[in-house]
């Protein structure tokens, strides 16, 4: 069984082993194309978005860490530059007809998920739980993923419905920023 839920202080081991698995400079070229995390968190960092209830885990039987996903406010994310970079767009992109800005959309990501468990629902199940959490304070969601990451580009449009809503390049990487309505649910209807 798994069950998913806020993240803790006792989940940050798991977490930090699961991202130590998937970081991009620790995978080869034929695991890159599996999916990768870029970003790599500290611990005082995970602690942070703990205690601002922004980290997401997903917890198999055996109470180990097999998923994680990041969302927070855009204060959050400033210490990273390419986060001040995409705000920096925000005056010229809209969704649905809504102007994006910080007050209104929130940075979602990143997410992993233990390649034994992709492609099980999973990522629907994590995010379904995210967004319940944040619709309470943002409608919109916004997050970026590197041109050259395909297998989370396909699941995030198709399994959750994300649309493209701006492409750009930072430090050399092209980038697509894709939005999601936090008002409809990703659950499948059969799983509602």
């Amino acid at each position: 069984m798994i069950n998913t839920r806020l993240g803790a202080s006792n989940d940050i081991d798991g977490i930090l082993s699961l991202q130590e698995k998937y970081l991009y400079r620790n995978l080869n070229e034929f695991e890159r194309k599996k999916g990768f995390v870029t970003t790599p968190f500290t611990t005082a960092q995970i602690e942070e978005i703990i205690l601002q209830n922004g980290m997401f885990v997903a917890i198999n039987d055996t109470h180990k860490v097999i998923a994680y996903a990041f969302a927070g406010s855009w204060k959050y994310f400033e210490q990273w530059e390419i986060f001040n970079y995409m705000v920096s767009r925000f005056p010229d992109l809209t969704f649905k007809g809504n102007k994006i800005t910080t007050k209104n959309s929130f940075q979602y990501g990143p997410v992993c998920i233990d390649e034994k468990y992709r492609g099980s629902g999973l990522l629907n199940q994590l995010f379904e739980e995210m967004r319940v959490e944040l619709l309470k304070k943002y409608p919109i969601s916004i997050t970026f993923i590197n041109n050259i990451n395909k297998i989370s580009e396909s699941a995030h449009t198709r399994k959750l419905g994300w649309e493209t809503i701006d492409e750009f390049k930072f430090n050399d990487n092209s980038y697509i920023c894709l939005a999601l309505d936090m008002e409809v649910s990703v659950l499948p209807e059969t799983v509602k």
